[in-house]
């Protein structure tokens, strides 16, 4: 486990989060990401300025996922529409 003294605290959004050095994150990686399973939002810190937020994943990746399986076999169901008259080369000219 890191070490308590490793761990400050910010105003995000009017919520506060837990925050820790980039140079610590990367020491206790694996503690952090205990931490963070466990529900706990942190914001890396380099050299005084936030550069990332990390969050768990939300359950609501789940339906988000489902949902975009759906609308893919939707889509794959429908006829295509159009003749593909160009070739992967044309885009890049």
């Amino acid at each position: 486990m890191y070490d308590s003294s490793d761990e400050h605290y910010i105003d995000i959004r009017e919520h506060t989060v837990k925050s820790i050095t980039s140079a610590n994150a990367n020491r206790h990686f694996s503690a952090m990401l205990r931490d963070i399973s466990a529900g706990e939002e942190i914001v890396v810190v380099a050299r005084g300025k936030p550069v990332a937020r990390i969050t768990a994943v939300q359950a609501g990746d789940a339906a988000r996922q489902l949902a975009k399986t759906a609308l893919l076999k939707r889509l794959r169901s429908l006829p295509a529409l159009g003749a593909r008259t160009w070739k992967r080369a044309d885009l890049y000219e």
